[in-house]
């Protein structure tokens, strides 16, 4: 079955990754200049084009949003690079039938602090870490949309309500798919562990359709 398998994917792959023959609509929809070169927009596409697949699990990554300097610039850039293309995501796999049974999550470690770091000087200026109070998004895969949940406090310091931490967030997502956090283990350094490893959890059920 793995030979199989191998054999599978080696030859399912290039078609997957022509692009040529998706319409033109839809690759102006994802903001997709040049179907053979490598961008955000496209591996937004190919994602779907592997959702569509019967592909479990797809990650994209997109740098760099460590912005210590040039915070304003590095956000421009960073949003005109993934706003259309994220969307145009969301929206396609909807059109097609396919959002409510995936997931799509956009986020990472951690936020930016509301106050200056100038270490690269005054006309640089950034933000450095923040683990206190941050957001993400999330479509699809039975979760209500159009809402916001939790807030921070006026500065966008730390969160003041309705608090999501990262094993509720865990806890969350493994309720979505079916699994139960506490009881699914995997091998660390030759023993049982789960993602949430004893610490506190919930499943915010508040976002759950």
């Amino acid at each position: 079955d793995a030979y199989e398998m191998a054999y599978r994917l080696q030859t399912s792959a290039p078609e997957l990754m022509d692009l040529s023959s998706e319409p033109v609509e839809v690759l102006e929809m994802y903001g997709i200049k040049d179907v053979h070169e490598s961008s955000y927009a496209r591996n937004c596409l190919l994602a779907r084009r592997l959702a569509e697949r019967g592909v479990r699990f797809v990650q994209l990554f997109h740098e760099v949003w460590d912005q210590h300097g040039d915070l304003t610039g590095g956000v421009t850039r960073n949003a005109a690079a993934t706003d259309q293309a994220s969307a145009a995501l969301v929206k396609d796999l909807k059109q097609r039938g396919l959002l409510d049974e995936t997931l799509v999550h956009w986020g990472g470690e951690m936020g930016r602090l509301p106050v200056i770091q100038n270490d690269a000087g005054v006309a640089k200026q950034g933000r450095d870490h923040n683990t206190y109070g941050f957001s993400m998004w999330l479509a699809g895969g039975g979760l209500k949309g159009g809402m916001t949940y939790g807030e921070t406090d006026d500065f966008g310091h730390h969160a003041v309500k309705d608090k999501v931490s990262h094993s509720d967030y865990h806890a969350t997502l493994m309720h979505l798919f079916g699994l139960d956090a506490e009881r699914l283990t995997f091998t660390r350094n030759g023993a049982p562990q789960t993602l949430i490893d004893g610490q506190e959890n919930r499943v915010v059920k508040e976002i759950i359709a």
